[in-house]
């Protein structure tokens, strides 16, 4: 019997804040029974650094990948236990990578996070490194592409570059939690991120409370307000449960 081909996800970690956004990521699609291959720039791991106090090393890479992977968002050592045989490790100047190419068998790629420098070489198509290589390919191949953009502001040039990206069958995914699931923990919002994540390439995941259709689903029932005629809840027209989405303003 022939053996099964190994089809993973290329996760890139660009040099934006937001590493903690990238464990979380790979952490769900181990767990999802996902391989990944695993890109971190070289910017990125300055940022590690200052985020974390983690220095992620090519020729350490599974170790130093066990400690990050384990840290919880709020800087807790040893939160998670992953099993990291599902990933392998790619650096960013191997220009001859499997990613490198459209013959290496990929499902697809998520950018988390990215930054507004790899932003704009993954739309100029540069390919200056594996990073934004990979990233080309997975476009070029109709490949899921997630760009998991962490910046604010953003200017003009910048949101011309996502759009850009749009255009070319991205999703541009900006890292900003919602907090209708009702998140008490820095790493529940760190979890609604790479879940969103998740949910754009179609990998089952149980990160966060998705919206149920009706207010207060988030809080816990002990915390949530009476309500009645003075309080409107229930009226059918809008202002009750069900009435309204996590999305209107």
């Amino acid at each position: 019997m022939a053996e099964a081909v190994r089809v993973p996800w290329v996760v890139g970690v660009s040099g934006a804040s937001g590493t903690p956004f990238a464990a979380a990521v790979v952490r769900a699609l181990l767990a999802a029974g996902e391989a990944v291959d695993l890109v971190v720039s070289r910017a990125s791991r300055l940022t590690l650094l200052d985020e974390t106090g983690i220095s992620f090393r090519d020729a350490h890479w599974r170790e130093d990948l066990a400690t990050w992977l384990a840290r919880g968002a709020d800087g807790t050592p040893d939160a998670y236990a992953p099993e990291l045989s599902g990933v392998r490790y790619w650096p960013a100047g191997d220009l001859a990578a499997g990613p490198s190419s459209g013959s290496y068998p990929v499902r697809g790629m998520l950018i988390v996070p990215a930054s507004t420098a790899c932003v704009a070489g993954v739309a100029l198509g540069l390919s200056k490194d594996l990073l934004q290589r990979a990233a080309s390919v997975t476009l070029k191949e109709r490949r899921p592409l997630v760009v998991a953009v962490r910046e604010t502001p953003l200017n003009g040039q910048t949101l011309r570059h996502l759009v850009t990206l749009d255009d070319a069958g991205a999703v541009v995914l900006p890292a900003s939690p919602g907090f209708y699931a009702g998140a008490r923990h820095i790493q529940e919002l760190v979890d609604f991120v790479a879940g969103r994540a998740l949910d754009a390439v179609g990998v089952p995941h149980g990160l966060y409370r998705r919206w149920e259709g009706r207010l207060g689903g988030g809080t816990p029932a002990a915390e949530r307000p009476e309500t009645g005629a003075a309080g409107g809840g229930g009226t059918g027209d809008g202002a009750g449960e069900g009435g309204t989405s996590p999305g209107l303003s």
